[in-house]
């Protein structure tokens, strides 16, 4: 399992007032696509969600999203280390996702991209 970096989740009341200042902080344009009910916007290593607190609440508990190689891979060796897949993998407008809770608890969402 390749880890190749890492996402910081980012709660916010108003994409569109946020997304601005981290278009120029990361110095990137925001991928945006809508999840579950959730606005999204990704731009550099932040991923910006806005939508219903009911949604937010859940999306709190995922502490980072990883990005990594291979999603299948990843299931596999986390699986071997004791962690619990939760959910997925599934696809996501980018590429695959799972989301697993670790030995000590911490849960994670863990993503490749398409080819």
């Amino acid at each position: 399992m390749e880890i190749l970096g890492a996402t910081l989740r980012v709660c916010v009341d108003d994409l569109e007032t946020a997304v601005p200042f981290y278009e120029r902080l990361a110095g990137g344009r925001a991928l945006r696509f809508e999840r579950g009910g959730v606005s999204v916007a990704a731009v550099g290593c932040f991923l910006l969600m806005s939508g219903p607190e009911s949604e937010l609440d859940v999306l709190r508990k995922v502490a980072a999203t990883i990005a990594v190689k291979d999603v299948e891979e990843t299931g596999r060796v986390l699986t071997g280390l004791g962690a619990r897949v939760v959910a997925g993998p599934v696809e996501t407008p980018a590429g695959r996702n799972l989301i697993a809770v670790h030995p000590d608890g911490s849960v994670y969402e863990y993503a490749d991209r398409h080819s």
